[in-house]
């Protein structure tokens, strides 16, 4: 295979690696210089940060950098509690403001997307909240259109194992896609090969369906066959983690079939971030060099 390089464009999920800016404060800057040095990645994706004059500090240093960025949503809702498709219209309401001074933020640091997810569910009133959930995102992405061109990206999380998000399994991920692009153009759908064993789907079964809505993509590992195991669940432990998931064939595999619908191309090549968070006593850093690692070697795999 040519240079990945020709094919896509190699992220960090920030807040994610370096788990102590996730609330926007921290070693924002030092960390985020770290990864700006680092000529590897072409791509990071930050949370909310707090402070105009850090915001403004680490504007400079990204654009310093030429690096694009996006901007992660999904801890405004998971660390207020909130919920996008909730069927209560006051707290629905709630977790949508909230998402518009995130998108009012990612603007301000000149961010390509805002990415957010959706929330938990009631079984016996899935359409309800399906009906909701679509209503809020069309909110986000007129309130988006209406500033500029962001992309509102919505990440597919696990519907009964960790985060329990209603979208979910890939038939209701195509079904919110069309119903939402019906009015909004500004919308596509995440993938995270993190996220795979824990929606029990293949990535052939996880993608195609689905390949003309995905416009970003993860990487990263989960542990699923053992409740009790550290990191278990939706926690991204570093590739090769003991009992998780994925490791260097299940990389390979997965850019393969990116590869074979077209999200990994020479002439759009899509963004592809690590999304990886050290567990107890691990280095961050080093979390960050096995990704890269991991992803060299599965490229070299492919054929």
């Amino acid at each position: 295979m040519h240079n990945m390089k020709k094919y896509m464009k190699v992220g960090l999920v920030h807040f994610m690696a370096y788990p102590q800016t996730i609330k926007g404060d921290g070693p924002i800057l030092e960390t985020l210089r770290k990864t700006s040095v680092d000529d590897y990645f072409d791509v990071v994706e930050i949370t909310h940060i707090n402070g105009l004059e850090v915001r403004v500090q680490a504007k400079n240093i990204l654009a310093a950098a030429h690096l694009t960025v996006a901007f992660g949503g999904q801890p405004l809702l998971l660390i207020g509690g909130l919920n996008i498709n909730d069927l209560d219209a006051s707290k629905r309401q709630k977790a949508v403001d909230v998402l518009k001074t995130g998108i009012d933020e990612a603007y301000e640091m000149g961010a390509v997307g805002f990415a957010f997810l959706s929330g938990k569910y009631d079984e016996a009133a899935k359409e309800q909240a399906f009906a909701a959930l679509v209503k809020s995102t069309q909110e986000l992405c007129a309130y988006a259109q209406s500033k500029g061109s962001l992309e509102i990206v919505h990440e597919v999380f696990d519907y009964d194992v960790d985060k329990k998000s209603l979208v979910g399994p890939v038939a209701m991920a195509k079904c919110y896609a069309e119903e939402v692009k019906k009015k909004f153009k500004n919308f596509g759908l995440m993938i995270d090969l993190s996220h795979l064993p824990l929606l029990h789907e293949t990535p052939e079964e996880a993608i195609v369906p689905i390949k003309e809505h995905i416009v970003h993509v993860h990487i990263g590992n989960c542990v699923v066959r053992d409740s009790s195991a550290a990191c278990y669940g939706d926690q991204h432990p570093r590739f090769g983690f003991s009992g998780g998931e994925n490791d260097i064939n299940e990389v390979s595999h997965f850019l393969k079939v990116l590869l074979d619908i077209g999200y990994l191309n020479e002439q759009n090549p899509g963004i592809l971030s690590f999304e990886v968070k050290p567990c107890a006593g691990e280095d961050s850093d080093v979390v960050v060099a096995n990704a890269k690692r991991v992803l060299n070697r599965a490229w070299a795999m492919l054929k």
